[in-house]
């Protein structure tokens, strides 16, 4: 007993470290989400659960959690080494190339889902500050659980994954102006109006950020820059940590969240070449604090109280999946996707997410949130989250057979695309593809092409076009398509992502296939050529040659001398990137 009132929280220390140690291997040897396990681990040993058997059975004590504060300081840390991570995963360049995706669809998710689980939430009868509290924080979905299954499923790299990444980030982005309006409600509750109060959290927060961001930025570098020449290891952890906790208390000083200022320190570092580095200093403790955190989050919900709200707790689960779900579809439908891939991605995107447990906690601690009312959220965000899984497998078999009923494409039989053997696959026909295409035809190559564009498929096919309908990466249709029996495979997709997938997925089936890619510029190209492409041809290069050979011409230069030097000049500049072995 001295012991431990001179170490406190040992016995609950010893007994997390011992869970992560067996249960983490476990749940990945299993296949199952390590947050959905320390959700539940934390819902069985909580107080809620077996520890409230404690007192008839003391043994249980030293195996259970009897109070949620007992882990609650540990449980803050792992808050905001989440909310680091996912600071150092939005530099500013990668949410510039998304930004169509990520401010387009991902904005108009958030706004259309919060307003509808907002208005849901006055009709009930909650006042103005809750029902937009509820509204945009339910409006968000469980990163950790969608981006979990997105790479198990191998699909992060595909239309539909590079769509609920761009969701998801955009909901990591929304949360910055959600906690500074929840941190000022609840400095200034009952001292104005909701509007006044908002357009005060909005100027706070906008200065506060913006000035911790531009200082940091002059700040963070040279220090880290100072610790990379001096080569000290240790010296590099403690200035990261120094800056997370450092950053993440200014901004508690200055009347904000913790989470806000780890989340700035995150993209304080990820402008700098650091970032990388503070990545794999990060790793070894991210998944213990997230499994502290999940777990802290399963001990705060008490499953009695879906016992004593048998109805209206399923049925409002469903009706967020529903709702959500719907919402994206519509969306995903808008931007392009199909319809069996939008259905599976508001089915994949449908479940309440992890920061609820974050923004729903501390309105309740500032009482800007009913007790009953946010205790009956959680559970429902709980329940939607345990059973994303289950409804994410269903939404891909779903999604699968409406595009086998809608985009008949994607089963058609040999007959259809004619005698495939020694042939060309192109993934991608937009205009590149097309063009790529009606030359082989002209040649008398034979050739099949493959797009998730189910209108252009429609069109296309009409006019004699041998088109599938899918996912140039996925092994069942590289099968079908005799990608053993073809001569090479040609990529024009737009996205990086899902190029690189592509090719990954054509290396693992025939190791030796020629892939020629097409590329945005450069650093695209050599993503590719890293990747396993045979040939990589960079658009915005090819332009610029083409251009300067014309200018040299103008110049007086001969048009053979031009071609000559155009010519050098493209061979130095894709050297690097050309299969040399093979070419």
């Amino acid at each position: 007993m001295e012991a431990h009132e001179s170490f406190p929280f040992l016995k609950e220390i010893i007994l997390f470290l011992a869970l992560s140690g067996v249960l983490m291997p476990l749940l990945s040897r299993l296949k199952i989400n390590p947050v959905l396990g320390f959700l539940s681990v934390g819902v069985l040993l909580g107080p809620y659960g077996l520890a409230s058997l404690a007192k008839a059975w003391p043994p249980l004590s030293w195996f259970t959690f009897a109070r949620p504060d007992e882990v609650e300081f540990l449980a803050e840390l792992g808050v905001i080494f989440l909310m680091f991570m996912i600071g150092l995963e939005m530099p500013v360049e990668r949410l510039w190339s998304m930004r169509r995706l990520v401010f387009g669809l991902g904005g108009l998710q958030v706004a259309l889902s919060a307003a509808a689980v907002g208005g849901l939430a006055l009709w009930f009868g909650n006042g103005i500050e809750a029902a937009v509290i509820l509204g945009v924080v339910l409006a968000f979905s469980s990163t950790a659980i969608v981006m979990q299954l997105l790479i198990q499923r191998h699909e992060l790299g595909t239309p539909l994954g590079q769509a609920s990444f761009a969701i998801l980030l955009f909901q990591d982005l929304a949360v910055v102006p959600l906690l500074v309006l929840i941190s000022i409600l609840g400095a200034a509750s009952g001292e104005g109006s909701f509007a006044s109060l908002l357009g005060l959290a909005m100027l706070k927060g906008v200065l506060t950020v913006v000035g911790i961001y531009l200082v940091g930025r002059r700040v963070v570098r040279p220090l880290f820059h100072q610790i990379a020449v001096d080569k000290q290891p240790d010296t590099f952890t403690a200035l990261t940590l120094l800056t997370t906790l450092g950053v993440a208390a200014l901004t508690w000083v200055a009347g904000l969240s913790m989470a806000l200022g780890a989340l700035l320190a995150g993209l304080i570092i990820a402008e700098t070449e650091f970032r990388h580095e503070v990545e794999i200093t990060i790793e070894p403790f991210k998944g213990l604090l997230m499994g502290l955190f999940f777990m802290s989050v399963g001990m705060g919900i008490d499953l009695r109280a879906l016992l004593a709200e048998p109805l209206w707790i399923p049925l409002s689960v469903v009706g967020l999946l529903a709702m959500k779900a719907l919402i994206v579809f519509v969306l995903l439908r808008v931007f392009g996707l199909s319809w069996g891939r939008s259905a599976e991605g508001g089915l994949l995107l449908g479940q309440g997410g992890e920061f609820a447990f974050i923004v729903i906690g501390m309105a309740l601690t500032l009482g800007l949130l009913e007790r009953d009312v946010g205790q009956f959220m959680l559970i429902v965000v709980g329940v939607s989250m345990l059973a994303a899984p289950v409804v994410a497998r269903l939404g891909q078999s779903l999604g699968d057979g409406i595009d086998r009923r809608i985009a008949p494409p994607a089963e058609a039989n040999d007959a259809e695309l004619g005698e495939l053997g020694g042939h060309v696959i192109i993934a991608g026909y937009g205009r590149v593809g097309q063009l790529v295409g009606q030359m082989l035809e002209e040649q008398g190559v034979g050739y099949v092409a493959i797009e998730n564009n189910a209108q252009l498929i429609a069109h296309q096919r009409k006019a004699g076009v041998p088109l599938v309908f899918g996912d140039a990466s996925r092994p069942e249709l590289l099968r079908k398509l005799r990608l053993d029996q073809a001569r090479a495979v040609v990529l024009t997709m737009d996205h990086t992502a899902a190029a690189i997938h592509a090719v990954h997925g054509i290396r693992r089936m025939v190791p030796m296939m020629r892939i020629i890619a097409r590329a945005r510029d450069e650093k695209h190209a050599l993503l590719l050529r890293e990747a396993g492409a045979s040939v990589v041809v960079p658009e915005t290069l090819e332009s610029s040659l083409k251009l300067t050979g014309w200018v040299l011409e103008t110049l007086g230069i001969p048009p053979d001398a031009a071609l000559r030097l155009v010519e050098l000049e493209r061979e130095r500049r894709i050297v690097a990137l050309r299969d040399t072995g093979n070419a």
